[in-house]
């Protein structure tokens, strides 16, 4: 295998209608591999290092405003008041992923506490079939704290579940399901989704876009990063900055004011008012 190998099937994979991300993620993962195998002194070079394609440019993130996302979670209470109704509750409540979501079992809910466990998430291999896992990261597997609004939104989901169970059955299986607790699918949430945002007049956006509108909330409210990190259980505050950075022009406009207001401070006075004598020492 040589670099000129690797270039032909990028470009022959481009050719035949594949994505420029899925692309890039296969050569990747092989460019690792192949690195794993010049560490254990297997191969002497790794041919991949040079013919991965560049990354693409991640897709502008949309985000709702406040005054969007609260109509949204209106008209779905107001029209269907539904189990995924209470679901974008969640959803964006908590800056949840959506396989975190769907993954949610009763026995790590904690309304009482108000506070739930993230240690499941729901996710599709080839499009087709579902995979229950454990969350891509140590830091994703972590506890959530609960707003009122989201206590309420599985309060509900927890009445509902109970009223097929005889008195006193403890809450098991998964919190968001089908009618026989079967998962639900994810493509379900989204379609759902855009339909739903779609009848008031809302921006088209995705699941995921709904972590992104509760962070760029909590950040539009001044919540301090290492906090909205905390929340979204990024693994460190550099993710934060990278993905959020362009939301915090508050942040920066407090910054240099800080500056500014420190530098003036430290400022010696040019001239003693009134004949006073100077501070400043005299000059050799």
């Amino acid at each position: 295998m040589r670099e000129r190998h690797i270039t032909a099937w990028n470009e022959a994979e481009l050719a035949r209608g594949r994505g420029r991300t899925s692309v890039y993620r296969a050569g990747a993962t092989l460019s690792s591999a192949l690195n794993t195998a010049v560490r254990t002194r297997r191969l002497a070079d790794n041919p991949a290092r040079y013919a991965v394609m560049p990354r693409p440019a991640a897709p502008e993130r949309i985000c709702w405003t406040p005054s969007q996302a609260t109509a949204f979670l209106r008209q779905n209470h107001d029209a269907y008041g539904d189990q995924l109704a209470d679901a974008f509750e969640v959803l964006l409540g908590t800056g949840m992923r959506r396989g975190e979501l769907l993954g949610l079992h009763w026995p790590d809910v904690h309304l009482a506490e108000r506070i739930l466990l993230v240690r499941w998430s729901l996710t599709t291999v080839d499009n087709n079939h579902l995979h229950l896992g454990h969350p891509k990261t140590k830091a994703s597997r972590n506890w959530i704290s609960l707003s009122p609004r989201v206590v309420a939104a599985l309060e509900r989901r927890a009445a509902a579940a109970r009223a097929s169970l005889p008195e006193g059955a403890v809450l098991e299986g998964l919190v968001f399901c089908q009618p026989d607790g079967a998962p639900l699918r994810p493509q379900q949430l989204l379609t759902v989704l855009r339909r739903r945002s779609a009848e008031i007049g809302l921006p088209r956006i995705g699941v995921h876009d709904l972590r992104h509108t509760a962070a760029s909330i909590m950040i539009s409210s001044e919540v301090p990063l290492a906090v909205v990190s905390k929340t979204l259980r990024h693994s460190t505050l550099s993710t934060t900055v990278n993905i959020y950075g362009h939301l915090l022009p508050h942040a920066a406009r407090d910054a240099v004011t800080a500056l500014c207001q420190a530098l003036d401070d430290a400022s010696p006075p040019s001239a003693a008012p009134d004949g006073a004598a100077s501070d400043l020492p005299d000059a050799a």
